[in-house]
C-alpha cells in the first residue's frame, strides 16, 4: 500500500464507521465505510472535534456542528494549497490519500525535460490538475459539475499555478474524449477518477463495473505518439489493484509496451498499526 504523508492533514482515530480528521486544526469525525473495527477513542466527546456527517437512513446525510467552524479554510501539501469546505454527502473537496500520486506524476511531468499536455477526467476540485499544472504540466480540467470546476480553478490560482496552464471544460467526459477523437487532439497523459455511479446528461446509468474498460480503450484513442503515463483511481467499488493492471495491459499497453503499476493507496493514523485504506490506483508509464 502506497501512503501519503501530510503535515496539515492527519486521521486521529478511526472506528465504529467513522474517522477522526485533523484538517489543519479543525477536526471533523466523518463516516468511512472501510472502517469496520472497534475505536478506543471516544470520537464523539473529543476534545476540539468542530462537526460530524451523520448520514440519513433515508439516503444522503447532514453535519452536525459541535463548535464554530468556518465556510472554509486550506491546507497545504508541499507546495500546493487547497481550499477545504465541508459540504453534503460528507466530503470536504479533497481527497487526500491522492498525495501519493500527485508526488508520483510531479516527478514523471519534472523528469520528461519536455511540455507535457494532461487530460484529467472526473476532475473535481483538481487536485490532481494543480499538482500537474505546477510541475510545469499544461492541464485540459473536465468535470460535469460547475461547481466543481469552479472549486478547482479557486485551488489553482490558490496555488499560485502560472497562468495559462489549465483549461476547464464541464462536461460530460465521455463526450467530450469522442470530441477530441473526432478533432484529432492529443494529450500525452490521461488522468481518471471516474464514479462508482451516476447518470449521463440524458440519464445514462454509469457503473464502473461495466463501463470502466470501454472507457478507457476510448480514452487510449487520444494519447499522443510518444505518451508519458495513463492513471486510473478507483474509490468505493470492489475492483482490485490487479483488475486495473489488467485493463491497463488490455488497453494503454498493448501495442505500446511501458511497465504497469497497481496498487492500494491509504493514510496512516495516530493509531499504532493502522492504515487507513482508500482506494485503488494503477498506472500505466512510457519507459
Amino acid at each position: 500500500m502506497k501512503v501519503a504523508e501530510w503535515k496539515d492533514y492527519s486521521v486521529i482515530a478511526t472506528g465504529n464507521g467513522y474517522k477522526l480528521e485533523d484538517w489543519a486544526g479543525i477536526t471533523l469525525l466523518r463516516p468511512d465505510p472501510q472502517v469496520i473495527w472497534q475505536s478506543s477513542v471516544d470520537m464523539d466527546n473529543y476534545k476540539g472535534l468542530v462537526a460530524k456527517y451523520v448520514r440519513s437512513e433515508t439516503g444522503g446525510g447532514k453535519w452536525l456542528y459541535k463548535g464554530k467552524m468556518p465556510d472554509q479554510w486550506s491546507v497545504k501539501y508541499k507546495d500546493l494549497k487547497f481550499i477545504v469546505k465541508p459540504m453534503g454527502f460528507k466530503h470536504t473537496g479533497l481527497f487526500p490519500e491522492q498525495a501519493v500520486n500527485w508526488d508520483l506524476m510531479t516527478e514523471l511531468i519534472k523528469n520528461s525535460n519536455r511540455e507535457i499536455n494532461v487530460l484529467n477526467l472526473f476532475a473535481y476540485t483538481g487536485g490532481a490538475t494543480v499538482a500537474c499544472a505546477k510541475a510545469g504540466a499544461k492541464v485540459c480540467h473536465v468535470d460535469a459539475s460547475k461547481g466543481m470546476v469552479e472549486r478547482a480553478g479557486e485551488n489553482v490560482r490558490l496555488s499560485k499555478v502560472e497562468e495559462g496552464k489549465v483549461r476547464y471544460i464541464i462536461d460530460d467526459c465521455k463526450k467530450f474524449v469522442e470530441r477530441e477523437i473526432r478533432r484529432g487532439r492529443k494529450y500525452d497523459a490521461i488522468i481518471m477518477d471516474p464514479p462508482s455511479y451516476g447518470r449521463g446528461p440524458n440519464g445514462e446509468m454509469w457503473k464502473l463495473e461495466n463501463e470502466l474498460y470501454s472507457f478507457v480503450e476510448l480514452c487510449a484513442k487520444v494519447l499522443s505518439d510518444n505518451p508519458l503515463f495513463v492513471l486510473i483511481n478507483s474509490y468505493t467499488t470492489g475492483l482490485q489493484p490487479q483488475v486495473l493492471k489488467n485493463i491497463l495491459a488490455l488497453t494503454v499497453a498493448n501495442g505500446r509496451g511501458g511497465k504497469i503499476d497497481a496498487y492500494e493507496v491509504g493514510l496512516p493514523t495516530r493509531e499504532k498499526g493502522v492504515i487507513l485504506p482508500c482506494g485503488n490506483s494503477g498506472i500505466w508509464i512510457n519507459e
